[in-house]
């Protein structure tokens, strides 16, 4: 079987995770694998691992994308692949386009994930018009049906994201070297409560909320510190200025550290006492939720979206009503006052993403 996985670009996110794990898993399985984006850092591995990338600037939301139709079409019936599945709206628009100017006996099977909660419109609705439409939760499935009248239910298929639990083994500790540098770096972290909330600097992600949990704990529990694992993108540079700010004026600056960017999230996971999951927008999964779970760090996080899927099957004890700023207090509290268990991890595998999509694809082959 060849499988042809079109995406804007190959650098960073869960759509470009996704893409080379399926694509490991067709090389490992004896299948053909190609990927089609313009380019990036993580094509020197997707070609290490086996699979052909073939570059093609289709990652612009512009009228000029439409030139790479007849380019695209040229690739597809080069190549003669199976299955073209489609990550991202503009290339599935191209690809929309591009197999359109076929024949019907030349064009491959054409499958779609949705990964977000795109807007509503013409535009996103692309993604839902394929043989066969993956969604990556329930929460997804429900934004589908309530949505897109147009996709017939029997052609979504709900295939969770999965993470590989040997990357992140129940009960893992950082090492002692690892741990000397980080109380190194930030000594205000040795001998405290960790409370850890990751992601990327943006107003989605509840920093907000972070500060003033801080605020209202820190005359109760002095041995509380929160720490904030993720980078800040130039455009975000006065968002994280404006918090450090608002940090400062209320007197938390020995309370809260910005680890910024880290390569070495799972360390920072593991060593945490509770993540927070507090995005004030629903996450479609909510991978660094799974990930801590994994290692067996408790999660507490809003009843919704993605996470709240994870953390009803895995650590209902985590689930706090959405946006209810009493409740996270109180379930904060108690993971402080006594230590939380969390059992090992047997959903969301890695395994399972990719056995499941690799046998869609033999299905929609053998149509």
């Amino acid at each position: 079987m060849k499988v042809m996985q079109l995406l804007p670009e190959l650098n960073s996110g869960g759509v470009e995770r996704g893409t080379l794990e399926i694509a490991r898993a067709l090389i490992a399985n004896g299948d053909e694998s190609l990927v089609v984006s313009n380019g990036g850092r993580l094509v020197a591995q997707l070609e290490a691992e086996g699979s052909t990338h073939l570059t093609l600037p289709v990652h612009k939301k512009s009228l000029s994308s439409l030139w790479q139709i007849r380019p695209l079409r040229k690739l597809i019936q080069q190549h003669r692949p199976d299955i073209l599945h489609v990550r991202s709206r503009v290339p599935a628009w191209l690809a929309h386009f591009a197999l359109r100017g076929m024949p019907a006996g030349q064009r491959p099977h054409l499958i779609s994930t949705v990964h977000g909660f795109y807007s509503v419109n013409r535009y996103s609705q692309i993604m839902t018009q394929a043989e066969k439409v993956i969604a990556v939760s329930d929460s997804v499935v429900k934004y589908i049906t309530d949505h897109y009248k147009n996709c017939p239910p029997q052609d979504i298929v709900r295939i969770y994201r999965g993470i590989d639990p040997q990357a992140f083994p129940h009960g893992y500790q950082p090492s002692a070297q690892w741990l000397n540098q980080t109380f190194k770096d930030f000594p205000e972290l040795e001998n405290k409560f960790v409370l850890c909330l990751p992601g990327r600097i943006t107003r989605l992600k509840g920093h907000e909320t972070l500060i003033a949990l801080v605020q209202q704990l820190q005359q109760q529990y002095p041995q509380l510190h929160a720490v904030v694992v993720g980078g800040a993108d130039p455009k975000k540079a006065a968002y994280l200025k404006e918090m450090q700010n608002s940090i400062q004026a209320k007197g938390l600056s020995e309370k809260i550290t910005f680890a910024g960017h880290r390569a070495d999230i799972r360390e920072w996971l593991a060593f945490s006492d509770a993540v927070l999951s507090l995005s004030n927008q629903a996450e479609t999964f909510g991978r660094t939720a799974l990930e801590a779970l994994s290692v067996g760090t408790p999660v507490i996080g809003w009843n919704r979206g993605g996470v709240a899927e994870i953390l009803s099957n895995i650590y209902p004890q985590g689930l706090i009503e959405a946006d209810d700023q009493t409740a996270l207090l109180n379930a904060v509290k108690k993971h402080i006052d006594a230590p939380q268990p969390v059992a090992p991890v047997t959903m969301f595998s890695l395994k399972d993403m990719c056995d499941q999509t690799l046998s869609l694809y033999r299905q929609v082959a053998q149509q």
